[in-house]
């Protein structure tokens, strides 16, 4: 089946009750056909537990500098070409992709404190171990790039009965957002209008209670003044925020039939890989469907969730083992963590080539989306943050320079580097920047830790 063109998504609306309330959105949808709006710029993060040490990022024909604990050891930045590279195990799969990938070592988080996981921390820049003390990186980019879902929180758990966790996302301080651990009702709440029985009844039975809802609200609204009118209007607009998604969704009908995930039984499935694997295909379908523009994936995230087996691929050994150096069916526990990450990578790459299939522009969705890979305990299975790899896929519009290795200068090193700097560089990238991002590490200048990297600007 070809991709529908953009013209041909605006082409299959059909208004209706929502038309009013949606009329603004399809003036803007009109536009960027025409040319006449900018294109969408989207994020997806993918954020795997235990930790990622950099060697198994390290391209095989460059050496990669590091002191006697295993620390990227650079005095300057080290930044080198990746088209003549190649690419270690756990990364092959992207090769197709190497002109869009960038890979960054010797950033450091240490404002977000270490250990089996950081949490919140790891996309909030803080210490995230007893909640969230603000918004993550996710969140952010979600206000600044608005949709129907304003993010889609997916992963998995060690546990096949978990429905939502809370573990790495959060809207602001002590407000985390969720994460839906299964598949099949992930992809009722995103594609119920076109789900076959108890998703289509559940989905129409939502609408009917937020039209109820609103409407009760409104009448009760009448016979009230000063402030507890005023506190009731905030809900007001809550439950009428609800219901404008609803009619949106309604309203894009015949795209999400056309666009959305064939549920097959992975979406049941207790395997981990399977699991993984669909919520990797409601990812691809939310972005191409333009139910969303930004998509977090927590694969074995958050402390309380980590200690997860990959049997689909053959491990049988808890990643917390794997963490403590444990071998497996004659495999060491670096031959296993890589085989995972893999895994993690091989969906990476199916997921860009789906974006890559659509057209979008003078170019593909995949031209207008970066993919952020990394583990939420920084480089190792207990981290101390000093250093914090990152793997990112695509050029976001042009906005990001990629197919590169990027290393920065060792902590405490004149030139070093913070996460918090990534995350400002993501925000300048989607038009709405910051010099700050999170809490900052008293140890380091603001210099350090502060704006954009200028590396990456494109």
């Amino acid at each position: 089946m070809l991709p529908m063109t953009r013209r041909q998504i605006l082409g299959s609306f059909s208004l209706g009750a929502g038309g009013y309330l949606l009329a603004p959105v399809l003036r803007q949808i009109e536009a960027q056909a025409a040319g006449a709006a900018p294109l969408p710029k989207r994020f997806v993060f993918v954020l795997e537990g235990n930790g990622l040490p950099p060697d198994q990022l390290q391209p095989k024909n460059l050496p990669r500098k590091k002191d006697a604990q295993g620390v990227t050891d650079y005095d300057q930045l080290h930044d080198a070409a990746l088209g003549d590279q190649e690419l270690p195990f756990a990364l092959e799969p992207l090769a197709d992709f190497k002109d869009h990938l960038t890979i960054i070592q010797g950033l450091s988080g240490k404002s977000c404190g270490g250990g089996h996981s950081n949490n919140f921390g790891s996309l909030g820049v803080y210490s995230g171990v007893s909640g969230p003390l603000g918004e993550t990186i996710d969140a952010a980019l979600a206000k600044a790039r608005p949709s129907i879902f304003p993010r889609v929180g997916l992963g998995i758990s060690e546990r096949p009965e978990h429905t939502l966790i809370y573990n790495i996302s959060a809207w602001d301080r002590e407000r985390p957002l969720p994460c839906q651990c299964r598949p099949d009702l992930a992809y009722n709440a995103l594609f119920g209008r076109v789900a076959t029985g108890g998703g289509q009844a559940a989905f129409a039975a939502q609408t009917n209670v937020l039209d109820f809802m609103v409407d009760d609200v409104k009448r009760v609204e009448n016979g009230l003044a000063g402030e507890e009118r005023e506190r009731l209007q905030h809900y007001l607009r809550a439950y009428e925020a609800m219901r404008h998604r609803q009619s949106r969704l309604n309203e894009i009908e015949s795209t999400l039939r056309k666009q959305g995930p064939v549920v097959t039984d992975k979406y049941r499935s207790t395997g981990e890989t399977d699991r993984l694997d669909a919520h990797f295909d409601l990812a691809a379908a939310a972005l191409i469907c333009g139910l969303t523009n930004v998509v977090t994936i927590a694969s074995g995230a958050g402390d309380n969730y980590m200690n997860i087996r990959f049997k689909g691929l053959g491990i049988d050994l808890a990643k917390h083992n794997i963490g403590h150096a444990e071998s497996y069916q004659g495999k060491n526990w670096v031959e296993l963590s890589s085989t995972i990450r893999r895994f993690h990578f091989e969906l990476i790459a199916r997921l860009a080539a789906k974006l890559k299939e659509v057209p979008e522009g003078d170019g593909t969705m995949f031209d207008n989306t970066v993919i952020v890979y990394l583990s939420d305990s920084a480089e190792a299975h207990h981290s101390r943050c000093v250093e914090w790899p990152f793997v990112l896929v695509g050029k976001l519009g042009g906005k990001l320079k990629a197919g590169r290795y990027l290393a920065y200068p060792k902590y405490g090193r004149r030139g070093h580097r913070t996460i918090a700097s990534l995350y400002c560089t993501l925000l300048h990238a989607a038009g709405a920047p910051r010099k700050t991002f999170g809490v900052a590490d008293p140890n380091l200048k603001e210099a350090e830790q502060n704006g954009p990297l200028a590396e990456l600007i494109g």
